[in-house]
């Protein structure tokens, strides 16, 4: 058992600590963001009540918002913070229990003096250890910018048993899959779901939601507030109850099975006829559950939109502050807000193309692609297949962001007939930023196989810190010059449209993937 949670530390030393310095830090950005542009007491109350009259902005952060500093800040991450948590364990259950089936590991480690559970509760302690450390760490930062110690650790507890829950969630959801991908995708989806019910609890204040969504418990609690702490008693009993529920299923299958039986393809697929037909085959899933998702938010933030409108309807003089901290109480506002939502959109969507680049590793690992390529498709083809499905995705996906938060925003406070053409050109313009940080992606996968995964995840990490927490904290909206979105012109302000930016994303964006097709050519396979 010890030697396997080693292992498993081992495994997790260049993943863990990212996801853990991601949660400690938005938790400081969100106290820095509301101290720098909330500054005074009349500015927390003014922002309060525009949040408390607008249900889609108050569903963003879940429950009562108080003009304190602690409340406002914790009210702004924690929806984050918990989800975040959440995420990383999922992943790190499934990748040491069902992805090292996949791979052959698990039998060969079974084959030692190891008990049938031992890999299990190694994946659920190392995940539950992340999870923690994640919460302490946010407790003690935040003790140290001076919020209160009772409200912190609560904060931080709810962060740490959000992961816990969303552990047992992928331990059962390994028992039952037939692969990894397949346990993965439930995971996830049941993160979503449980998403949902909570932004669907308080937007419609049906709070009975909360309380189903495994997610809600967390927001229950309460930080520096009521908190709550018996609902942290919830998570972890319903965290260990589902672990309990994936030793009885694992007693109960075979190693290498799942609980689901799998379902039998079609003998033959005469559509099948080259390489992006074959990749379209299998992304098209994955595809659909992303434009989903992006589609729900799009929704979402259209409806915060109404928010943005009321500030610039209002005359008040602590309105007129508030919105001056942030660009000016006139129609530039609702610009600024558009362009924001825009930016967001992209940098959510340039992940798609980590995760797409990703799925070219693990099917070489798993073998996958070293039978396809026993066929007439070379490797070059392989790979071209799939990139070219993944940036015609990402290019979809934008397109689903624009026209449903275009249309929406147009209905709700603007002009349709005018918004929804600048939304739409102004979310394709982020394309070429979209690709450039999927052809790093490439490149890491041609030059460094092994260490691709965790380069994909910096890369993205990165771009979208230097983005998401330089431009709203510093008034730098497009980035930092560090990353590609900092150089697409705002044209929803108004801003004349210059192609030189993008031709040069685009031959950037070439030359990354010609240099990861040729290092992948020239390297071994496997």
């Amino acid at each position: 058992m010890n030697t396997l949670i080693r292992l498993a530390l081992r495994r997790e030393r260049n993943i863990a600590p990212w996801w853990i310095l991601l949660i400690v830090t938005m938790a400081l950005v969100m106290v820095s963001y509301i101290n720098r542009n909330m500054a005074t007491y009349e500015l927390k109350v003014t922002y309060t009540g525009i949040v408390r009259h607008n249900a889609f902005f108050q569903a963003l952060g879940g429950g009562f918002v108080e003009p304190r500093l602690e409340v406002l800040a914790t009210w702004r991450s924690g929806g984050f913070l918990y989800v975040a948590s959440a995420f990383a364990a999922v992943m790190s259950v499934v990748r040491h229990t069902r992805r090292e089936e996949d791979s052959g590991r698990a039998e060969l480690v079974r084959s030692g003096v190891v008990s049938r559970h031992a890999q299990l509760t190694a994946a659920l302690l190392v995940a539950a250890g992340v999870s923690l450390i994640g919460g302490l760490l946010t407790t003690a930062v935040l003790i140290g910018v001076g919020l209160e110690p009772v409200g912190s650790a609560a904060y931080g507890a709810a962060t740490t048993v959000a992961g816990w829950v969303f552990a047992g969630i992928a331990a059962v959801a390994a028992q039952l899959a037939r692969n990894a991908r397949t346990a993965t995708v439930i995971g996830l989806s049941a993160l979503g779901l449980a998403y949902v019910m909570r932004y669907a609890g308080d937007a419609t204040g049906q709070y009975w939601l909360k309380y189903l969504s495994p997610i809600g418990w967390s927001h229950l609690v309460d930080a520096y507030q009521d908190e709550r702490w018996w609902m942290l008693g919830v998570s972890a009993l319903v965290g260990a109850v589902l672990c309990a529920v994936a030793y009885a299923l694992l007693d109960r299958r075979d190693l290498g099975a799942g609980m689901i039986p799998e379902r039998l393809g079609r003998e033959s697929a005469p559509e099948l006829r080259g390489p992006i037909s074959l990749a379209w085959r299998l992304h098209r899933g994955l595809l659909v559950k992303w434009a989903a998702g992006v589609a729900f938010f799009a929704a979402a933030s259209a409806g915060v939109g109404t928010m943005a409108d009321q500030m610039v309807a209002q005359p008040t003089d602590m309105v007129e502050g508030l919105l001056r901290s942030f660009g000016g109480p006139t129609r530039a506002t609702l610009d600024a807000f558009l362009w924001s939502m825009i930016l967001i959109f992209a940098y959510a969507i340039a992940l798609y193309p980590v995760i797409m680049t990703q799925r070219l590793r693990s099917d070489e690992v798993s073998g996958r692609a070293e039978a396809v390529q026993a066929t007439t498709l070379t490797r070059l083809r392989w790979a071209g297949g799939h990139l070219v499905v993944t940036g015609l995705g990402a290019a979809a996906l934008l397109a689903v962001a624009a026209l449903v938060h275009g249309t929406l925003y147009g209905l709700l406070v603007g002009d349709l007939a005018a918004d929804l053409p600048r939304i739409v050109a102004g979310a394709l313009g982020q394309l070429p930023a979209v690709w450039v940080v999927g052809a790093l992606c490439v490149l890491a996968y041609g030059l460094f196989p092994r260490a691709s995964v965790a380069i994909s995840w910096i890369v993205w990490i990165l771009t979208a810190a230097l983005g998401q927490v330089m431009g709203p904290l510093y008034g730098m909206w497009g980035g930092s010059p560090l990353e590609p979105f900092h150089y697409i012109p705002n044209t929803v302000a108004g801003v004349p449209w210059d192609a030189r930016p993008a031709l040069t994303l685009l031959t950037l964006t070439a030359v990354l993937v010609c240099g990861g097709l040729l290092a992948l050519r020239r390297r071994d396979f496997g």
